[in-house]
Order: C-alpha cells, then structure tokens, then sequence
C-alpha cells in the first residue's frame, strides 16, 4: 500500500507536488492526451470570449472532468476571455483550448471571437466622422 504525505492512500507511480497541493496531475492527462480542440478543429484565440450557453443541455456531473467543471463555474459569473479562463483556473492555456473545445461541442459555451482587423472600420473614416460631428 503507497501512502502520500498526509498518511491516505495514493495510487502507484502518482507524484505529490507538496502536502497540501496533493498529486500532481500531468496536462496531458487532463486532456486525455489531446493537443488539439476536438475534431472540428476550432482554434480558440487567446482573446476569444467565452460564456456559458444558457441552452446547454443538462449533463450528469460523472461526464465532465473536474477541470471542464471548473471552467463551467468560472463561464457562470461572467463571459471571460480564453486567457483569463487559464489564468483563473491555473491551468495551461493548451489545456483550456482542449478543455473548452469539448465544453463547445458539449454545447455548454459560446465562443465569440475576436473581430479580425480586416473587418475593423478604417480610422481615417472614423476621424472624418468625428470631425464631421464637431462640425455640427
């Protein structure tokens, strides 16, 4: 029988980080070794907006690991950027990506990304707006 730093049993071959941080658990294995988001391929940038879909369907709590859990909570308060979800939950944002590539085709997050700068309005159009606006 393996016994950790506080006396409880721990399986064979699990490294403990500290006494109070517990085992450590690899990224890899928080992602069932995937590096990509899911099949779809969605690439999440680091300041894409996610929120939590108030339509998601109800899913058994056994179904989500606990860092898909965690991200779910952190959604529930309010819409957060991809980096501020993995700065919040201390977890790689390699990992957040796999994680929320799941939660997306679970249909549990919305993901609203970025406006490319394509799209963006030309400043010089937005100064001749404002001048025109002055004008008045």
């Amino acid at each position: 029988m393996n016994e950790n730093q506080s006396g409880s049993w721990e399986p064979p071959g699990s490294q403990w980080y500290d006494g109070e941080a517990g085992p450590l658990v690899r990224p890899y294995a928080m992602t069932g070794g995937r590096t990509q988001p899911g099949p779809t391929g969605v690439r999440f940038d680091l300041i894409a907006l996610v929120t939590l879909d108030t339509a998601a369907p109800a899913l058994d709590d056994v179904a989500l690991g606990p860092e898909h859990r965690a991200l779910i909570e952190l959604c529930r308060t309010e819409t957060q950027s991809v980096a501020e979800l993995a700065a919040d939950a201390d977890l790689p944002v390699g990992v957040v990506r796999v994680l929320l590539g799941d939660l997306l085709e679970l249909g549990c997050v919305v993901i609203s990304r970025p406006v490319p700068p394509a799209h963006l309005p030309d400043e010089r159009i937005l100064r001749e707006v404002i001048e025109g606006l002055r004008a008045l």
